[in-house]
């Protein structure tokens, strides 16, 4: 695009601070630094606020950390109350569990544009992997490096970029761990559904309504790469009510929820 829009980095976390670190450690090193980092913390301990307050330090911009009360997985509500925070125009969304691109944001700047929200690309770590990456803190993570898996998902060749981008006007295989979106898309469309709680397509079914306002989905290659860490999965019993919600946005072209981000005033 014409112009670098003020963006935020959303972090949303919930007591890993060792991923936390790691993941700030990314952002310290990224060629082009958001305007501000927000973190959004689903009920986390104090160690996570001092992972926060010792990062602080490093970044030569702006950390919020916004905080809610531990009662159970609410992570739409905790995003919610983060977008809410953010100053600039242009949100850009990761988990606490991943690795940066030293050029992840600047990729993610260079596929914005109006009338469209990014879906960036995301390799995975082996276990093994994840364990010597906390243990060293070391965030230098490439194509090239051992215990990388979904290694295709690692490439970037800035070059190429454009021929790795595909519009689509379809929700699925949207993750919010590499969401970028316009904050004003996002309060039109009333923000995450609060009364999605527990694991499981809450990132879908924001998708769902993006798409049904008109809004395209953009799908990037080659670029704004991020590296997962591996864990466990969470338990997911509210996943096939989740499921049917979605199905039910897109059945009925619901453009808004009842239940989202104006539920915050």
């Amino acid at each position: 695009m014409n112009f670098v829009p003020a963006t935020a980095l959303i972090i949303a976390t919930y007591n890993w601070p060792e991923a936390l670190h790691c993941c700030l450690l990314s952002v310290a090193r990224q060629t082009l630094l958001p305007t501000e980092v927000i973190i959004a913390d689903d009920g986390s301990d104090v160690r996570t606020w001092t992972v926060i307050n010792k990062m602080r330090k490093f970044l030569p911009i702006q950390v919020l950390h916004v905080w809610q009360e531990d009662d159970g997985f609410r992570k739409t509500q905790i995003l919610n109350k983060a977008v809410s925070q953010c100053s600039a125009d242009y949100v850009v969304q990761v988990d606490g569990d991943v690795i940066l691109h030293p050029s992840f944001i600047a990729d993610h700047l260079s596929a914005a544009e109006s009338g469209v929200f990014v879906r960036g690309s995301r390799a995975r770590l082996t276990p093994t992997k994840t364990l010597d990456t906390l243990r060293s803190q070391n965030t230098k993570i490439g194509f090239y490096s051992n215990g990388v898996h979904n290694r295709l998902n690692a490439v970037r060749m800035p070059f190429f970029q454009q021929l790795g981008q595909r519009k689509e006007m379809k929700s699925r295989s949207v993750r919010g761990s590499n969401l970028a979106f316009w904050k004003a898309d996002f309060i039109r469309v009333n923000g995450y559904n609060n009364e999605l709680n527990g694991w499981g397509h809450e990132d879908e079914e924001l998708a769902a309504r993006f798409i049904n306002n008109g809004i395209c989905k953009k799908i990037v290659k080659l670029g704004a790469v991020q590296f997962h860490l591996h864990h466990q999965e969470l338990p997911k019993p509210n996943e096939g009510l989740h499921r049917e919600v979605i199905d039910q946005t897109l059945t009925s072209k619901i453009k808004n929820c009842i239940d989202g981000y104006e539920k915050l005033y």
